[in-house]
């Protein structure tokens, strides 16, 4: 065999590997990050909360009245994640009297969706339109933690009323350490895609009175209710614990902004 039909040969080989790799990568990822049965069933409205989905935000309202100035959670979710991955974190939020909304990222954060304009235009839609809460908190997961630092830069005041970001190394690129609104950072141990050492790295962007949640054992997949996602490391520390601290985080942070608001 001559050195050419050897290097073709080798060259369909690597070409057959790479196409294999690939389609193993792509269906790992699909099952990895689809949402798990629990969180498919936190969509249905009853008693608790009346759930609705419409041009890309998912929302859910208290049934019993929303007392006036109380702020909502405006939450944006992990890149590539379903976002009803998300649900039961909103239903839980919902159910505790807080309005949420979930805003999902233009092809679920890939191809630089999360840097689309369409995002933008997402959130001042259900920040403009009639019943619209007057206060709320900006949240995010992962890739959805970098738009929440962003949206923290860049509407400060207008009723923004505080920051939650969870498993996420960010603010990276932004500097927020002169936010005057209460912010909440959630950290898991074991999280293998925002490291406690990229989250310590970024410390000095968020403002010293920052309220640190770590938690012991937690990884970067659990905060969702979704698969094991590629490049995560295993968690020492039960899915129900990690997420219920993940809520109670969230409902202390929405339970601050709405002690800190002005009186009218």
């Amino acid at each position: 065999m001559d050195g050419r039909r050897l290097w073709l040969r080798i060259r369909r080989v690597w070409i057959m590997l790479g196409l294999s790799a690939t389609v193993v990568f792509v269906t790992w990822s699909l099952i990895a990050y689809r949402a798990s049965p629990a969180a498919r069933a936190a969509i249905r409205s009853d008693a608790a909360a009346a759930v609705r989905h419409e041009d890309g935000i998912w929302s859910f309202t208290p049934s019993r009245p929303v007392p006036a100035g109380r702020p909502a959670l405006v939450f944006f979710p992990g890149a590539l994640v379903d976002p009803v991955a998300y649900a039961p974190l909103l239903r839980a939020v919902a159910s505790a009297g807080f309005p949420a909304y979930l805003v999902e990222l233009p092809r679920r954060g890939a191809f630089g969706g999360a840097d689309d304009p369409a995002l933008g235009v997402r959130l001042e839609r259900l920040l403009g339109r009639p019943g619209a809460p007057t206060r709320w908190i900006v949240a995010g997961h992962s890739r959805g933690g970098v738009v929440a630092s962003r949206v923290a830069a860049t509407r400060r005041g207008s009723g923004f009323a505080g920051l939650v970001l969870i498993g996420t190394s960010h603010p990276r690129d932004v500097d927020l350490g002169t936010l005057a609104v209460p912010v909440t950072k959630v950290v898991g141990t074991r999280d293998g895609l925002a490291s406690p050492a990229e989250v310590e790295a970024n410390r000095a962007k968020l403002p010293r009175s920052t309220r640190w949640v770590w938690i012991e054992g937690g990884n970067h997949s659990q905060f969702g209710w979704y698969g094991f996602q590629p490049g995560d490391r295993r968690a020492t520390l039960a899915a129900s614990a990690q997420r219920e601290a993940m809520i109670r985080a969230v409902l202390e942070a929405l339970a601050g902004a709405t002690s800190a608001a002005p009186a009218s």
